[in-house]
C-alpha cells in the first residue's frame, strides 16, 4: 500500500508541531530523496536516481485515518508539519549501508521505536522501481520507506502525542530531529 503526503505537511528537523487532536502518532522512517528524474527505473538502476538519505517522521492523525471507507491514510498524514525531514541530506557514499541503519524514536526521553532498516519490508530500490513504473519521480521527491514496531496505536493501551511532549527521531549516521508538540492555542 502506498501513502502520499501533501507538500504542505513537509517541515524542518526542529521546531513546534501543532497537534490537531489527541490521536496523533509517531513513525520514524528512512527517507530517500530523489536526485534525478525516474520513470520506469529497473531495480538494479534505482540508486542512480537517489541524491541521498535523510531522517523522516511520518506523523499520523489516527482518527482521520480510520474515518470513512476507504480509510483516509494520505489525509491523516498531511496536517501542517506532519512530515518533518532532516537534519541533513546524506549522500550514499557517506550514509553507510542503507539496509543496516539503526532507527529510533523517543518521546520525552522514553524509547518508543528502536529498529533497524534491515527489517524493511521493501528495500529502497524496489520502492523506486515500483513507484516509477506508475509515476515519474522528480528531483526533490521524498520516499518515506516504512516504520518499525512501536507506534502509539499499536500499544496496549494506545498512546499518542500530547501538548508539551518532545519527540526525537534518529537514524544512525543521518542525524537527529527534535520537535515539541503543542496545542492549537499555543
Amino acid at each position: 500500500m502506498i501513502f502520499t503526503k501533501f507538500v504542505t505537511s513537509i517541515a524542518g528537523p526542529s521546531g513546534d508541531i501543532v497537534l490537531p487532536s489527541a490521536n496523533v502518532d509517531w513513525e520514524v522512517e528512512l527517507v530517500a530523496v530523489i536526485g534525478r528524474a525516474a520513470t520506469g527505473v529497473r531495480r538494479e538502476d534505482a540508486w542512480g536516481h537517489v541524491a541521498g538519505l535523510s531522517v523522516g517522521q511520518d506523523i499520523s492523525e489516527r482518527e482521520v485515518q480510520r474515518r470513512g471507507q476507504p480509510a483516509q491514510f494520505s489525509l491523516a498524514k498531511s496536517y501542517p508539519g506532519f512530515g518533518p525531514v532532516g537534519p541533513y541530506l546524506v549522500t550514499l557514499d557517506e550514509a553507510g549501508d542503507p539496509g543496516d541503519l539503526a532507527l529510533r524514536c523517543t518521546v520525552n526521553g522514553e524509547v518508543m521505536q528502536d529498529g533497524n532498516t534491515s527489517s524493511m519490508v521493501f528495500p529502497i530500490p524496489e520502492l523506486i522501481a515500483y513507484l516509477s513504473a506508475v509515476c515519474t519521480l522528480l528531483p526533490g521527491d521524498l520516499i518515506f520507506t516504512g516504520t518499525p514496531p512501536g507506534v502509539g496505536m499499536g500499544r496496549k493501551p494506545p498512546r499518542y502525542l500530547a501538548p508539551g511532549d518532545v519527540m526525537e527521531t534518529t537514524i544512525e549516521g543521518l542525524g537527529t530531529m527534535r520537535h515539541r508538540l503543542i496545542s492549537p492555542s499555543e
